[in-house]
């Protein structure tokens, strides 16, 4: 029988009675929920165990109240029957979980209610009316979305599995199960075999499936690949996705995502074969890439880099569930300082754990480091550079972006940096111009200004020559040269990062020194230092994207214009308003923003005997930009001539700002001068700061081309 294209609905579980009742949960879940799982879970106490359980219980008693809605697939993302399809595997998910821990078996009818009608849908549907040209599904838009319903559908269908007859069991395996997992792998062998978020989602779900049902080839294609040569699949993904640092190439946010699958698929696969010691697989890279994911944050937010939405932060469902999984390994206490922010636990004898730490005050702070994550595969392609002082909520970060393209999702930004201070994020990066499932915005797609804009070289921090993006915003070309990391020191005066590129622009090499200071006088400041080389003259442009309000500045034949224009008309320029601008002298320009409660000075100027006509560019979004997708966010651009170049700088925190109790204070930066100047050795730039000491940057050069350079931090003269 054909199901119309309205909505499926019944009442409570009426439309499906078992044949046989049972008042007892399962003995042996077999996914990533155990009997062990099931046992701490009815056995555990605590604040945020209970509130937990509370959350999950009404997800699944408002389902089951509401009944089986299985509407036929029309919508793309963010729109109607994709949001309840997303609903459809939550729920399923929830009220199986919800038997286990109860007995009740209102839970397990109204699984196997929900699996019965997708059994009558799934046959009768071709691809997607909405579907995404490359990776169609069937009940979504895309197939990606197809293996997020299956992974957790499978364990729906594991936690209520002895409540099902044999009958209902062949059905859903031959008439659903099995349909969806062959379209992921053998109709969709492109994705399947990819080495991507989205072949890790296929792989997790057909895995899975096979483990739940007993089909052994299942294990394997998603172990090793569909053919089973091993090329690809679970193993490869876990080979090529991460770095030895647990980094995972398309950044942070693409992190998180991906997180899910490989946890849950590595947990079942304990589950069933713990012979495999599949956390150990590779030095422990799974366990590598869910510390890195916490650390890659700031102040509970992940670090907006690539694409990347920016509210999206530690307390994702994807980083509950594997903090959880990763307590349950390695009994880091610390981890309970991120489960106490995310104000809730996973469902399993992990999360009982960390609940009881939490609820017995003995949560031990999480180690924020200064650190390094590699990026590629072996290591060997760049570096992600974190240079922190403080805490992660309050304190200052440094983030330099020294690493590859990160695939389809990354942006055209090497040797760019983010800094964050008081909380707040103050130099910036634009992440993803994308409202996930707003369907009133595009769809909820990418919009088209996350190429003509946010991917451009001008959206960040970082140098742009010619006004043209790294690579000419040419996506094989910036796959194959990643940036390099030339050194990263930590120490207690300041942590340094070189970062060197080569390949961006075609006769340019460009070199980043970053060091962020950290006096015991004073807040940590940065010290920026980006050297161009070039046997013909360029234009060099060197944006600053801040957060804040402008206070004042120094600049020589300042001038605002009554009609801002576009600066461009490609590579981004094209949605930068020019709002006003000024000469920038050679030496000791400062820019000076009011953000939150703190003050901050950009102090800056450049090294070169060739350079001309510096000019200092102020620049607010929304240019070309008849829909209004885009921020207004705001930037200053330093422009100049050259062939060779120094262009240096330092961002100074400092003051107080108090709106309530009316007072200001050191709202001046300190910074009394620059001299940056050439040595014997190389160079060196001089930051006097007065009563708060003089600080040196030495730059020391040598012929080693792996190593072309090194820099330390000393500090003399302070009073």
């Amino acid at each position: 029988m054909k199901i119309p294209s309205f909505i499926v609905k019944a009442s409570g579980v009426a439309c499906l009675l078992l044949s046989a009742i049972h008042v007892s949960a399962a003995e042996t879940p077999s996914l990533v929920m155990s009997k062990s799982d099931i046992t701490a879970l009815r056995d555990g106490s605590g604040e945020l165990l209970e509130r937990s359980m509370m959350s999950n219980k009404q997800v699944a008693d408002e389902a089951v109240a509401e009944g089986v809605v299985v509407p036929w697939p029309k919508d793309a993302g963010g729109g109607y029957t994709h949001e309840q399809h997303k609903r459809n595997y939550k729920a399923m998910y929830a009220a199986g979980l919800q038997y286990q821990l109860s007995g009740e078996t209102r839970y397990s009818n109204y699984v196997a209610a929900m699996l019965d009608a997708y059994a009558e849908m799934y046959p009768q549907l071709g691809l997607h009316p909405e579907k995404k040209e490359q990776t169609p599904g069937k009940l979504f838009w895309q197939s990606l979305n197809e293996a997020v319903w299956l992974v957790y559908t499978i364990q729906a269908y594991d936690l209520v599995a002895d409540a099902l007859t044999d009958a209902q069991k062949e059905r859903f395996k031959s008439e659903l199960l099995f349909p969806v997992a062959d379209y992921l792998s053998k109709g969709q062998p492109q994705t399947f075999d990819k080495i991507h978020n989205h072949g890790t989602w296929a792989v997790a779900a057909v895995g899975m499936v096979g483990y739940a049902t007993g089909r052994d080839d299942y294990v394997e294609q998603a172990l090793t690949g569909l053919d089973q040569s091993g090329n690809s699949g679970f193993y490869k993904q876990m080979d090529e996705l991460f770095s030895p640092d647990g980094y995972y190439t398309e950044g942070p946010y693409y992190q998180r995502y991906a997180l899910m699958p490989f946890v849950w698929f590595a947990k079942a696969i304990e589950t069933n074969e713990p012979e495999k010691a599949i956390f150990e697989y590779r030095d422990g890279i799974l366990l590598k890439a869910i510390y890195t994911t916490i650390e890659l944050s700031y102040n509970g937010l992940f670090l907006p880099i690539n694409d990347a939405i920016k509210d999206k932060g530690i307390k994702t469902e994807e980083l509950v569930q594997a903090l959880a999984i990763a307590y349950g390994i390695t009994s880091d206490k610390s981890l309970s300082d991120i489960a106490r922010q995310q104000e809730r636990v996973s469902l399993s004898a992990g999360g009982v754990a960390l609940s009881k730490i939490i609820a017995s005050n003995s949560v031990e702070p999480y180690p924020y480091e200064s650190k390094i994550y590699r990026d590629g595969a072996t290591g060997e392609q760049g570096a992600l550079t974190l240079m922190r002082s403080g805490d992660n909520e309050t304190g200052t970060l440094v983030v330099a972006k020294n690493t590859s393209q990160g695939m389809g999702h990354g942006h055209y930004d090497r040797l760019s940096w983010q800094l964050y201070d008081n909380g707040h994020e103050v130099v910036t990066d634009y992440g993803a111009a994308r409202y996930l499932n707003v369907e009133a915005k595009y769809g909820g797609h990418y919009l088209l200004e996350n190429n003509t804009w946010a991917k451009q070289s001008v959206a960040h921090n970082t140098l742009v020559v010619d006004q043209k993006s790294q690579f000419g915003g040419d996506l094989d070309k910036a796959n194959e040269r990643p940036a390099e990391q030339v050194m990263f020191a930590a120490g207690e005066l300041a942590d340094i990062s070189i970062g060197r590129i080569n390949t961006a622009y075609d006769g340019v090499e460009f070199t980043r020194v970053q060091a962020l200071v950290k006096p015991t006088s004073m807040e940590p400041f940065v010290i920026d230092v980006v050297s161009a080389r070039s046997d013909d003259k360029h234009q060099y442009d060197l944006p600053l994207h801040f957060n804040g309000q402008v206070i004042d500045h120094n600049l020589n034949n300042a001038e605002s214009f009554e009609a801002w224009q576009a600066m461009g008309d490609d590579s981004g320029y094209q949605h930068m308003l020019l709002r006003s601008q000024g000469d920038s002298a050679s030496n000791n320009n400062r820019l000076t923003w009011l953000l939150g409660n703190r003050f901050y000075s950009y102090n800056y100027g450049h090294h070169g005997a060739d350079a001309e006509a510096a000019k200092t560019l102020f620049f607010q979004l929304g240019a070309n930009d008849p829909n209004h997708n885009l921020r207004r966010d705001q930037g200053a651009v330093r422009r100049l001539t050259a062939s060779d170049v120094v262009m240096y700088a330092v961002v100074e925190p400092h003051g107080e700002y108090n709106g309530t109790a009316e007072y200001v204070k050191n709202a001046y930066s300190r910074v009394k001068s620059l001299d940056y100047k050439s040595t014997k050795s190389g160079a060196e730039l001089i930051v006097n700061m007065g009563d708060a000491g003089t600080y040196t940057l030495e730059l020391i050069h040598s012929d080693n081309s792996a190593s072309p350079v090194k820099a330390k931090v000393t500090k003399t003269n302070e009073n």
